[in-house]
């Protein structure tokens, strides 16, 4: 199929930022989009050929939306898979496939699925309600401390909670959830995959996320990852062994932790260009995004190795302010060596949203992680 300069259509849902540099590669090709968001305001609108508005999770929403396009793809996993399955039925090629979405859509299901296929991952209780936390606790079947995670529609550190003593259950969303033995680890890595139909697949390098402490949200991603070679290795085949496992064609990040003595497990995974996966629009030879696009058409891989160290800093709405959003300091930070800016387009700010991201390169890894702290403490994302 000719997808360049042609009458092939490609249907993104959902669109957010993810989608918005989704499409810088396809405009970059010249590939016909159609894009499908709940907000009329949504960062895609501007870029893609035909917007829809409309709900991600209603059945007959995104049906209607599939028809008439050759491949359909996601830019965030809570969707309707009920109407990606029956597009599939009808001949529509939809990646990454409803059948793998059906696993990681739903954490429960999703750490089932390692315990099953002998994947190393913390261990963890399954829940139907919260209120049966608080029972297995008082009965002894459950010890604290340990991770609250909801099952489904967690993003951005939302629906993630350490729980320390049973107050802090209060509050919580009453479905569904796990609650994971808290490990404690070296580091926080992850690395994305890339899968084509053909079975093709790349990895890219191993990066290091520092966390947010009270937002929960990844401030830093450093590539390459400051590990040894050996236990680098050791995470990139296991990443490997999670997508081919699954059977994804598209993009999986495979995030995990480095335990003190240095086993690797599997945290979670998401089956789309992700947040670790940033620094790659100017560090990689070529960048998730391209390659996401690369994978759901069939096309050969591109090379994931970095050209150059690359570290990117979340750029998140600063507590205290809401509304329309003013990014003060951008020409302090323009001024600085090897750093670009990436603005989402979203209006309006509030606490800890995510509003963008800057990618600092540098030979030097330390140096890049230096200007990174510079960038961090200079520019600040606030309301008028």
């Amino acid at each position: 199929m000719n997808y360049f300069s042609s009458d092939f259509k490609l249907g993104i849902l959902g669109g957010g930022q993810l989608g918005k540099m989704m499409l810088y590669e396809t405009r970059k090709w010249d590939v016909w989009t159609k894009v499908l968001d709940a907000s009329p305001e949504a960062p895609c609108k501007i870029s893609c050929n035909h917007f829809m508005q409309g709900e991600l999770l209603d059945y007959d929403t995104v049906y209607n939306f599939g028809q008439g396009l050759d491949v359909l793809t996601i830019e965030i996993e809570n969707v309707n898979l009920d109407a990606l399955e029956q597009l599939e039925k009808e001949g529509l090629k939809v990646f990454p496939q409803p059948k793998a979405l059906r696993i990681i859509q739903n954490k429960a299901k999703q750490k089932l699925f390692y315990v099953d296929h002998g994947i190393p991952t913390a261990e963890f209780q399954r829940f139907a309600y919260l209120s049966e936390i608080e029972d297995s606790i008082q009965n002894g079947g459950l010890k604290l401390p340990f991770v609250w995670k909801a099952a489904q529609f967690g993003y951005d550190g939302q629906g993630v909670k350490v729980v320390r003593e049973i107050a802090d259950l209060k509050g919580l969303p009453s479905g569904e959830c796990i609650a994971e033995t808290m490990i404690p680890f070296k580091n926080e890595l992850a690395v994305i995959v890339a899968r084509n139909s053909n079975g093709e697949t790349r990895t890219y390098p191993v990066v290091e996320m520092e966390f947010h402490p009270e937002a929960n949200q990844v401030e830093y991603v450093i590539c390459p990852a400051r590990i040894d070679y050996e236990v680098a290795s050791k995470a990139r085949k296991l990443a490997l062994e999670v997508a081919e496992k699954i059977g994804l064609t598209g993009l999986l990040a495979v995030e995990m932790f480095q335990t003190k003595d240095d086993q690797i497990l599997v945290n979670e995974v998401a089956p789309r260009p992700h947040n670790s996966g940033h620094y790659s629009i100017e560090a990689s030879y070529t960048n998730q995004f391209e390659q996401h696009i690369r994978c759901i058409l069939n096309l050969p891989l591109g090379g994931t190795e970095s050209k150059v160290a690359g570290i990117m800093v979340n750029l998140v709405g600063a507590e205290g302010h809401t509304g329309d959003v003013v990014y003060e300091n951008m020409e302090k930070i323009l001024k600085l060596e090897g750093v670009t800016p990436h603005i989402y387009g979203k209006k309006q700010t509030r606490p800890f949203r995510k509003m963008g991201h800057v990618t600092i390169v540098n030979s030097d890894i330390d140096q890049a992680r230096k200007t990174a702290q510079q960038v961090k403490e200079t520019i600040k994302v606030i309301s008028k």
